[in-house]
């Protein structure tokens, strides 16, 4: 049986869970979120705990079971607490500021960057620690937000600047060595 699959899910305090089939409606104090998920998978709710099942041992619904119980965790852990992804910039003249509820960014090239603000996201930047925080609830989207924000400026392998999430080690290349000389 899958270990992360047959882990009860406990509903924390302000979190209302509708199961309706294999569509699955979660609203907590962050928002609200829906999925349906497979119906080779029972979800089943007792007693303030979610319970994850599978009617057989193949291999795709065993990859299905362990799948579902961490999609369903995620939307009650999102809608509870949020999720966050914290980028640091680094670099000459990089900046990063709101514009209302967009990010505006410039990392060094010959124009500003302006990433939207999607539904369900929030933006917030420290300008003396050089930080970006993604906020939402959806854990996939916060994830995919901090990557696209990312691959504006990548962390460069010589220097180290550029866009990198908070701890992300980058190994720095040596440069050129010189000439030792004859």
């Amino acid at each position: 049986m899958s270990r992360i699959g047959k882990m009860p899910i406990t509903l924390p305090k302000g979190v209302e869970v509708k199961i309706d089939g294999k569509k699955v409606s979660v609203k907590g104090p962050k928002g609200e979120l829906e999925e349906t998920f497979s119906p080779l998978i029972d979800i089943k709710m007792e007693d303030g705990t979610i319970e994850v099942t599978r009617p057989n041992d193949e291999p795709h619904v065993r990859a299905l079971h362990g799948t579902t119980r961490a999609l369903l965790n995620n939307m009650i852990v999102g809608c509870s607490e949020g999720f966050v992804k914290v980028l640091e910039y680094k670099g000459v003249g990089y900046r990063a500021e709101l514009n209302g509820k967009d990010l505006v960014l410039n990392l060094g090239y010959s124009h500003p960057i302006d990433v939207p603000a999607p539904d369900g996201i929030s933006f917030d930047v420290d300008a003396k620690a050089r930080t970006i925080k993604v906020m939402g609830r959806n854990k996939h989207q916060v994830g995919s937000i901090a990557d696209e924000i990312r691959k504006l400026r990548p962390p460069e392998h010589y220097h180290g600047t550029g866009v990198r999430y908070m701890n992300e080690e980058v190994k720095l290349k040596p440069g050129k060595a010189g000439k030792t000389g004859k």
